[in-house]
């Protein structure tokens, strides 16, 4: 009987541990000001268990863990401190103390572990949830250009590249783009969609930007700088959260358009061991118009003299507008016709306007889904299935302007991590959709209803005729070619008929560039890599080893690549080890990292980094630092295995392998080559190009020289930085000063090298040609006097000297009691011998000096903030393929205002952006940047 009782006892004592509970209840203020912090996150430290303080700063968390244990006490903006839990229903009094400036913000990409920003030991910008909350910008993509030293350029209103110290492009190929450790960059062209297809501003945790080189850590291509995007923890945050934003955009061209941009996040913690959420966008809207009408000298070529739009005085016969396309096409009339009363002059067919090619419908839909697995009960160790899918429509400029439509990307991850370690594989696919190439519209459009042989026919019969007839009606020469035209252009397709519609519609859906324009492709991409942190295991010093693994499958059925014969796979890996080392009561700190890197077409590579950090004063708070970094490039798969006609030329790759793979299709020959061949028409290979060309630039020269240029191989870039990171007590408030100096030297800088491939004869041979007193080198000349040439850009090394060099200065403080302030300048510059390499362009692109000012409260009053950000830099040069030109002076203003409702967990943000209402370029060719107005609703974020 006793052993029944105790048996019992037993078992009802076990229950009611099973079941016991700890109450905990309290308070939370903040330290000076004495006030409550509603929204603080209080939870069990190492577990997902956990409240928030109610609009009084109050809390009540009833856990079923015993004491003794710790919570952790938590607020954004504010020092996180831990309380010690000894006793059932204790009561909690908990004072925080805010950042005093963003200096005390903790980042962890700078060494892979966790540091305070003014311990980096390298430049770090960091963009948090209380900076998205606080963002003057339509979206917080838009909001990272008010960052010391961040460049945004904007292809269209849904396509935004972020850069940073130069060499700007839409294809910024040097610039590296992570969310939650993925590339977020297409596999097949090369570049980050932006945000298109990225993270849902609910769901952002942090950005963290490394400008300049990055390889050591982070490998190939992080060779500008590196960006990180974070994403919210569901066992850490958790609920239901929404934001809807509506509002206009405003452009001379476009005029008033509304847009719209939705999401939501799910998240919840089942237990210790589970946890999910879910994002949903959608963004929809109008693309700024690219309405520039000025003449060009070609594509890639400058503005010239000249226009030809209805009512246009000075119109032009040899037209090439900057967004009209089709009238790429031309022809010297007298040469093409070999009549003396025909003028000697180039002709171009009649083109369209790319608002007629174009939707200009800006739209982006992404879904993500994350399942969470901790098999302890903790956060020592994590299982992440993460998932995401996007589908949208934006416009991508590039050595043409691209209708990117229903453009769908896939990335699925599998993450392994711990407290010391993680390990992740992830797969990104992709499927152009309806994307189409404007400018292969158009000239395909022309040649639907007339071939380029019957309209310059037409044309050049229609102005033989008036000479012949003796010019009866007295016309000007003008009036002649605007006859010729006319008549050449009856039957042309014109926008808004149905005809048109047909026939357009035929065009993008072809992906034969001979005939049509539709981008296709369905490249694939394969990742894996990791890293383990060893003080566990190791005291002296935090070492740090890790290493990853790339496979691309290019599979653009022969529309991009010369894959016309299946997919071309290609792989790269690498490995890399870190030591930090702190001394000297852990004021000085040494870093040093090394990584190897191999890809399948080149050579190892080896990139060092090496840096020292000094905590001065009494409270460490005067941080001095000094790198030394290497960064390396690796050609891109486009560098490598492109073989695309852009109909300005065409791109070949000059990997060994793609110089025979790429065959050009047909071309016709003038009547002169096809006398000389035996043929109308002929084909000429990569190899070809690469071993038998003329230099572009010694064309224009007048010197004819035969181009002579190595395979493309990695790029390299030596960087020195020294910086000051401090914080300086101004009374009662705090003044933040960030102040860095850099100078980058380049090897080996990967340009593209514009030549002329003749059909026949040898550039610069004194070899006998077979016709009598010609020689091959004559025979190569008479090409390009007849027009028998193709003009084709090589991707390979330049030979220049190239050295870039800049500051950045940050300052932020409190003024007039609690307002905001912080002012940011940076300066940059390029510096190269032009003589070294003459064809080099370099493609800097970016401003020399830049000014950034950002002025509010939080709360200026009750529940109420504000915040303005004013931007201005100076002019500067713009050099790409597309086109170039000189970029004025902006100066942008952007301002808004917010009002939160805690009864209802309700943010709402009244703002816009450019307030001043002058449009400006981001580049040549781009539709101008007009205003934008928003109003949002955020709930329980």
């Amino acid at each position: 009987m006793m052993k029944k009782l105790l048996l019992v006892a037993f078992v009802l004592f076990g229950t009611a541990i099973m079941v016991a509970q700890t109450t905990i209840t309290g308070t939370v203020k903040d330290v000076s000001l004495g006030e409550p912090i509603p929204g603080a996150n209080i939870k069990v430290s190492r577990k997902a268990v956990g409240t928030s303080t109610d609009f009084d700063g109050k809390f009540t968390m009833t856990v079923t863990d015993n004491p003794p244990f710790t919570i952790e006490i938590s607020s954004l903006g504010y020092q996180t401190q831990t309380v010690e839990i000894t006793k059932n229903n204790q009561v909690v009094e908990v004072s925080l103390t805010e950042n005093a400036t963003s200096l005390d913000e903790v980042v962890v990409s700078a060494s892979r572990t966790p540091e305070r920003v003014m311990e980096s030991p390298v430049t770090i910008e960091r963009f948090d949830i209380r900076e998205i909350k606080n963002t003057s910008a339509p979206s917080f993509y838009d909001g990272l250009e008010n960052l010391k030293g961040v460049d945004i350029n904007t292809s269209s209103l849904t396509f935004k590249s972020v850069n940073t110290r130069g060499f700007a492009a839409f294809a910024n190929e040097r610039f590296v783009q992570l969310v939650d450790g993925m590339d977020n960059s297409s596999p097949a062209l090369n570049f980050s969609l932006g945000n298109l297809l990225g993270l849902s501003e609910l769901d952002v945790k942090s950005v963290e930007i490394l400008p300049g080189a990055a390889s050591a850590l982070y490998g190939a291509n992080a060779f500008n700088g590196i960006m990180l995007m974070r994403s919210k923890n569901p066992f850490n945050e958790q609920g239901i959260s929404a934001v809807v934003k509506s509002g206009l955009t405003s452009q001379e061209a476009a005029g008033d358009n509304k847009f719209y941009d939705v999401s939501m996040r799910m998240a919840h913690t089942f237990n210790d061991y589970f946890a999910a959420k879910a994002t949903i966008s959608y963004l929809k809207g109008e693309e700024w118009h690219a309405t520039d009408y000025r003449n060009t000298s070609g594509v890639g070529g400058t503005y010239k003299a000249g226009f030809r739009r209805e009512g246009d005085a000075d119109s032009a016969i040899d037209y090439d507008g900057v967004n009209v396309y089709g009238d790429e096409v031309g022809t010297n009339i007298r040469t093409a016709s070999g009549l003396g009363i025909i003028p000697d002059v180039r002709v171009t067919r009649t083109g369209y306007n790319e608002v007629d090619l174009m939707s200009n419908e800006a739209k982006s839909m992404k879904f993500g889904g994350a399942l969470h697995f901790r098999p302890l009960g903790n956060d020592r160790v994590e299982i992440i299935w993460n998932s995401k899918f996007g589908r949208g429509n934006t416009i991508y400029q590039g050595q043409n302007r691209y209708n990117i439509a229903n453009f769908f990307m896939e990335q699925h991850k599998l993450e392994v991590r711990g407290k010391n370690f993680f390990v992740r594989g992830y797969y990104t696919g992709e499927d152009a959709g309806d994307s189409y190439d404007t400018r292969f519209t158009a000239i395909n459009l022309n040649k639907q209803w007339k071939s380029n042989e019957d309209w310059f026919g037409d044309y050049i019969q229609t102005y033989a005729d008036i000479m012949l007839a003796g010019n009866p009606q007295g016309l000007s020469e003008k009036q002649m070619h605007q006859a010729a035209r006319e008549a050449a252009d009856t039957g042309r397709y014109i926008p808004g008929t149905p005809e048109f519609k047909a026939a357009f519609d035929k065009v993008t859906s072809d992906p034969d560039l001979k005939t049509g324009s539709k981008f296709k492709d369905n490249t694939q991409l394969y990742h894996v890599d990791g890293n383990l942190n060893l003080r566990d295991y190791i005291d002296w010093a935090e070492v740090q080893v890790g290493g990853s693994y790339r496979q691309y499958s290019l599979n653009s059925f022969g529309t991009i690549y010369t894959d016309n014969d299946g997919p071309i796979d290609y792989d790269e890996f690498g490995v890399y080890t870190q030591i930090q080392k702190k001394m000297i009561d852990d004021r000085l700190k040494l870093t040093a990292s090394a990584r190897y890197d191999k890809a399948m077409n080149f050579d190892g590579n080896v990139s060092p980094r090496l840096s020292l950090a000094y905590a001065a004063g009494e409270m460490k708070n005067h941080n001095f630092r000094a790198s030394f970094q290497t960064g390396f490039r690796n050609p891109t798969t486009q560098d490598q295995y492109i073989g695309l006609d852009t109909g300005g030329g065409t791109l070949i790759g000059t990997a060994e392998d793609n110089l025979d793979r790429f065959t050009s299709a047909p071309i016709d020959l003038s009547p002169t080559g096809a006398a000389i061949l035996g043929s109308t028409t002929t084909t000429y290979t990569g190899r070809d190009a690469y071993t038998n060309a003329f230099s572009a630039k010694s064309i224009d020269e007048g010197t004819y020289q035969k181009s002579n240029f190595d395979l493309v191989k990695p790029e390299k870039v030596t960087s020195f930085e020294v910086g000051y990171r401090g914080a300086i007590s101004t009374g009662e408030n705090k003044l933040g000063i960030d102040l860095s100096a850099y100078y980058n030297d380049y090897n080996d800088f990967i340009s593209v090298k514009n030549i002329a491939v003749p059909f026949y004869g040898k550039v610069g041979s004194t070899e006998p040609s077979g016709i009598p007193n010609v020689t091959q080198g004559e025979l190569a000349l008479l090409a390009l006097q007849n027009g028998d040439y193709a003009g084709v850009g090589f991707r390979t090394n330049s030979t220049a000297d190239i050295s870039s060099y800049g500051l950045g200065l940050g300052l932020s403080t409190k003024v007039l009691n609690g307002f905001d302030l912080g002012l940011n300048y940076t300066w940059s510059k390029l510096d190269f011998d032009q003589a070294s390499d003459p064809d080099f362009e370099a493609g800097f692109n970016t401003p020399e000096h830049k000014v950034k000012l950002q002025f509010g409260h939080t709360s200026l009053f009750e529940n109420f903030g504000f915040n303005v950000n004013l931007r201005w830099q100076d002019e500067f040069y713009w050099e790409s393929s597309f086109l170039e030109g000189t970029i004025e002076d902006r100066t942008v203003l952007d301002a808004q205002v917010n009002y939160s409702i805690p009864s209802i967990k309700s943010i709402f943000k009244v703002g816009g952006s450019n307030l001043t209402g002058k449009e400006y370029l981001s580049a040549p060719g781009v539709g101008a940047v007009g205003s934008q107005y928003y109003i949002s609703w955020t709930i329980n974020n």
